[in-house]
């Protein structure tokens, strides 16, 4: 990973290269940030430029032999540890080292991939995964070792708050007084999480949400999408990119085309049939498709109650979604906004429960039909 397939975090990237300038690497670093922020990646660009054989200005070279290893993720000196359960392959004692292939597949597929990800991946069966004390006394007998090739030993510990209170007072030890020339980066979703002796052992590095222009430019210059599709998967993963990549792989509709249209509808007199072909139609998208246009729904409606009180200053809609919600606003206030979106969560929150999707969606288009003629 190279800071250049990072979208953003300018500022952060800099601030990480001058510290590998400077000789100042903070032996144990916590990337924190929320899912799909892109804290994953950034550890893992920051590894690759720490053992660069070449460094640039402003990023590791990405043809030296230690940038080739690390691109992959089997450099000798890389090592992982990862929240892990029993799956068919393995059927008792889950460590990290015994998922080596299938982590490197799901991170190189997906660097931006959340825990569910992860257990659906490797086929966990809906169990909890931890990082136990097994995993800890394994990454104390690794990390005791000298370096095999690399000026710097990396071990990239990802969600460490799936670890057991065992297993994170086993690390503390090593977190304090780490072997020679030993980095360990910590990449977490929720600190609150950890122990305060893990956070306190550890330099912070603050991760944001990607913003909707980065995940835009990201999407349409990696994974080359039309702009169009582009700004509004942007707009609905709301800075998670891995909400972005998973909208992209499952969108088989303009979700605004349709949403605006099924609002008319809801909106006409004597509407029940043309409710009712929108409930066929609804019933023969995909499931993701179905939980994708209530997303957009919930969405629309935040902004329209925000539309409501503060104009557009504060929205973060595309033009077309905007000259949409202007007009649609006229016929909402409070009360039905809030009415509204409260239903269509409850419809979300029953669609992923496997209710009928046909009867679902009829009885949400009759509410909104009778909520908006109030």
């Amino acid at each position: 990973m190279l800071f250049s397939e990072l979208p953003g975090l300018q500022g952060i990237r800099t601030t990480l290269i001058q510290s590998v300038k400077n000789n100042h690497i903070a032996h144990a670093q916590l990337f924190l940030g929320t899912p799909g922020s892109g804290n994953l990646a950034l550890a893992l660009a920051y590894a690759t430029y720490i053992n660069c054989e070449d460094k640039k200005e402003d990023d590791a070279c990405g043809v030296c032999s230690s940038c080739s290893k690390f691109n992959k993720l089997i450099h000798p000196d890389l090592h992982f540890a990862f929240p892990v359960t029993t799956t068919k392959n393995v059927s008792k004692d889950p460590l990290s080292n015994l998922f080596l292939k299938e982590w490197r597949n799901f991170v190189l597929q997906n660097p931006y991939g959340d825990v569910n990800n992860w257990t659906n991946f490797i086929g966990s069966e809906n169990k909890q995964p931890n990082i136990s004390v097994e995993e800890s006394r394994n990454i104390i007998k690794t990390l005791v070792l000298k370096s095999f090739e690399a000026e710097y030993k990396v071990l990239v510990l990802w969600l460490p708050e799936f670890m057991n209170a065992s297993a994170a007072n086993a690390m503390l030890k090593i977190l304090e007084e780490p072997p020679s020339k030993t980095i360990f980066l910590l990449v977490s979703n929720n600190s609150e999480r950890l122990l305060t002796t893990i956070l306190s052992r550890t330099q912070l590095v603050n991760v944001p949400p990607f913003t909707d222009e980065q995940v835009y430019k990201g999407l349409v210059e990696k994974y080359h999408v039309e702009e169009k599709q582009a700004k509004q998967l942007a707009y609905l993963a709301d800075g998670n990119f891995n909400e972005a990549l998973r909208l992209m792989k499952e969108t088989e509709e303009d979700n605004h085309q349709i949403f605006r249209d099924w609002m008319r509808s809801c909106f006409k007199k004597n509407n029940l049939g043309e409710l009712v072909n929108w409930s066929e139609q609804f019933h023969g998208l995909s499931k993701e498709a179905q939980k994708n246009l209530f997303a957009y729904g919930l969405n629309i409606f935040r902004e329209a109650l925000i539309f409501k009180y503060h104009g557009e200053k504060l929205l973060r809609l595309q033009e077309e979604d905007l000259k949409f919600i202007d007009g649609f606003s006229k016929i909402l206030d409070q009360q039905k906004i809030e009415a509204i979106y409260k239903e269509i969560n409850k419809a979300y929150y029953h669609l992923e429960r496997n209710a009928s999707a046909k009867i679902l969606f009829l009885d949400i288009s009759l509410y909104i039909s009778s909520a908006l003629k109030k």
